[in-house]
Order: structure tokens, then sequence, then C-alpha cells
């Protein structure tokens, strides 16, 4: 039997993103609330003469299956790390929306750090592996710990936010996605060279979370990209509208965009929603599922 091991890993939402003034690195800081929520990419990593990679599910045409992709970059840290050769084949099974706002390239990278670290028995000590993950991208340490949590710096310093209950959320999706660079730099273009700032989160969001006050939640959504991001698309203004005249409790769009994520009091909610999001002709798929729930974890392994 082939050696593998197959780690699940969670897309997120950011129900709050706050974005500072762009700094002489290019970065800019942020304060942002990560949920992770139930829409899954499996990795599976296995035996092979050298590093591959190679794609399932109704995205596999938009898998890059070379350096470019940072499950390629993840084996290779990993195999350094721990004196391997990167000898692998690592299969994506892909549900995540792509260029979608939700992370997916990300939480591949995580799951990979995890399934590496798993196929090679290294035995890397957890903050050594959340190390690696913040030189891979902001979105990636968070991807693999999931559950909710507070991300500054450039995201990647996470403390845990609590939070009670499940929240129910409605993803609309697009076939197109958005630059991540280029709504960031519209935002910019947007502020002008003045703007100052320090972004924060407020503390009635966290109480929120805490409470488990999807309404309350619902007010307080929040992101510093999403004028950009409706501005470069403004079909997307039309979906957020949409979504709040049709009971939605509140609309966001997730990350740098595209997608637009709303929130809903509960799982009959969020199919009405679906039926008719489905139903306008404005979008190209609709996804329905809850959060928080766990990061990047080993689901199976064979020897």
């Amino acid at each position: 039997m082939t050696k593998s091991v197959t780690v699940r890993v969670p897309g997120k939402v950011n129900v709050y993103l706050g974005v500072g003034p762009r700094e002489f690195s290019g970065y800019h800081d942020l304060a942002t609330v990560f949920q992770a929520v139930g829409i899954y990419d499996e990795v599976t990593v296995s035996d092979a003469d050298s590093l591959t990679i190679s794609g399932l599910g109704s995205f596999t045409d938009r898998i890059p299956t070379d350096e470019t992709n940072l499950a390629w970059k993840a084996a290779e840290l990993v195999a350094r790390a721990c004196g391997e050769e990167p000898n692998i084949h690592i299969q994506i099974d892909k549900s995540i929306p792509i260029a979608a706002g939700m992370a997916g390239g990300s939480a591949d990278a995580a799951a990979t750090l995890i399934a590496c670290d798993a196929y090679w028995n290294a035995g890397i000590p957890r903050d050594q592996l959340d190390a690696m993950a913040a030189t891979l991208g902001s979105d990636v340490p968070f991807m693999m710990h999931g559950g909710c949590a507070l991300g500054i710096g450039r995201g990647d310093v996470l403390s845990p936010v609590m939070t009670r209950g499940s929240f129910h959320w409605v993803f609309a999706t697009f076939d197109e996605g958005l630059s991540t660079a280029q709504i960031y730099e519209k935002t910019d273009d947007m502020r002008g060279l003045e703007f100052e700032g320090e972004p924060e989160v407020p503390t009635e969001l966290l109480s929120a979370l805490a409470r488990g006050d999807a309404p309350a939640l619902g007010r307080l959504l929040h992101n510093d990209l999403q004028l950009a991001a409706v501005t470069s698309r403004p079909q997307l203004g039309r979906v957020l509208e949409q979504g709040i005249d049709l009971g939605a409790l509140g609309a966001i769009i997730s990350g740098s965009g595209p997608t637009c994520a709303f929130l809903v009091r509960d799982e009959s909610s969020a199919i009405d929603l679906v039926v008719a999001l489905k139903a306008s002709g404005l979008v190209d798929d609709v996804l329905h599922t809850h959060g928080p729930v766990h990061g990047a974890r080993v689901i199976s392994t064979s020897r």
C-alpha cells in the first residue's frame, strides 16, 4: 500500500478586517477577526519520485501545479526542516473557491505543512510550524489553527477569540476572482497618501462573538477592502444589498473578494437565502455552512 497522509482544512471569512496605511515595506498593518467555516479542501501527500501536484474537484483546472502553489513551497519547507528530499505527490481535492477571499491557497499550504510533518514523522514543534506558516503568507497560520482568532501585524500574529455556539453563513461565489494585490492598491489609491490610523477591532464585535449574538455580529461586520472590491465590480454591491433585502443579519465582502458573505439567523434562513440568491442570476454559485470549525487536521493515514 502506498504511504499517504490526508489533511482536511477549512476556508475562512473575516468578520472584521481593518487595514492600516501602506508601509515602506509595501505591507499593511491589519486588525482582523478570522472565523474558520465548514467549506473544506482535502490535501493528500503520498509517495512519488519527485515533487508533483494535482487537483480534484470542480476547481481542478485552476489549481497551480508548480512552485507557484503555496502547497509546493510548504512541502519544500518541511523537507528542509527534517532533512528529507521532497519526493512526494500532493493531491488537492478542492471545494474552497479559488481567488475568492476565503484563503483557499493558504488553507492548502497549512494542510501541506501538517501532512508533510506527519508523512515524514518529523515531529516539528507546533510553534516552529507556525513560524514556517507565517513565511508562506499572512493567512496560513490561522488556517492551521481554525476556530476564531484575532490577527494583528500582517494578520499572522494570532490570539484566540472566545465564541459561543455556531454562526450560520451563506456565501455567494463567482467564477472570476479578484486580485488581492490590486484590491489593496485600489484601497490605498482611494484613501490617498495622507491616510493615517491604526486599525483596531471594536470590543463590541468581540463581545457579540463571545455571547453568540448573531444579530449584533451582523450589524458589526466590517471590511476596509470592501469599497475597493465593490468599486472594481459594482455587481457585488447589488448582491450585498439583495442579501440584506432577503433577510440576512449582515453582509460583507470576504477578505479581498469577490465572495459575498451573509450572516443569517439559522439553517432555515440560510436555505431560503441560498434559493433566492441562486434564482437572482447575479451569482455563479451559493454555499451555506457554519463556523467556527477546527483548522487543518489529519483525517487519514496509510503506511
